[in-house]
């Protein structure tokens, strides 16, 4: 899977416009409550895919990204955060904007992915509708 990997590092390159990093990130399969655990904080949600800072990649385990393009293409996006991390460009904690912001550049990535290999499938959808909510605090 090294080779595959690689190939998807360079379509997250490729699109994102961000450096080839010097290291690929690990890539773990886990089970999909695992995910759900970590990205949505237990609740019941359709993360397929997450990358907390860090050196290593989750995605579902019921996804094969060797034989599904759909599933090639969560990899792509998780790719992108990875490379954000790299680049400096983000830093953690990240503000809501910055979280949107990076949200919003994998999705594109992962859309175009999927478009250059003739595919439309509606990603990011729930991003229509995603903003940050402004408190008090944040006057």
């Amino acid at each position: 899977m090294d080779e595959l990997f690689a190939s998807l590092m360079g379509w997250a390159v490729s699109l994102s416009g961000y450096a080839t990093p010097a290291t690929l990130p690990d890539i773990a399969a886990v089970p999909h409550a695992t995910l759900e655990a970590a990205a949505c904080a237990g609740r019941h949600c359709k993360v397929l895919g997450w990358f907390p800072p860090g050196q290593r990649i989750y995605i579902d385990d019921r996804l094969d990204p060797r034989q599904s393009l759909y599933a090639s293409s969560i990899v792509v996006h998780e790719m992108v955060h990875y490379l954000q991390q790299q680049s400096g460009r983000y830093a953690a904690p990240y503000t809501c904007d910055q979280a949107m912001a990076m949200e919003r550049e994998a999705y594109a990535a992962q859309q175009e992915y999927l478009v250059r290999y003739g595919v439309y499938e509606p990603v990011g959808i729930s991003m229509h509708n995603a903003g940050c909510v402004l408190t008090a605090e944040q006057h």
